[in-house]
């Protein structure tokens, strides 16, 4: 399991093939809504 290994990350680098274990694009997690602040509790009456 190392570069001679096709089916190994580092092999697919070394050979410069794609595939699973090494995909064209990286999926990314779901982007992070931006959070509206909240207006601060008012206190008293």
């Amino acid at each position: 399991m190392g570069r001679g290994d096709a089916r190994t990350r580092k092999g697919k680098i070394f050979k410069g093939s794609y595939g699973k274990t090494r995909p064209h694009k990286v999926k990314k997690a779901a982007p992070a809504r931006p959070v509206a602040a909240k207006a601060p509790a008012r206190r008293g009456s």
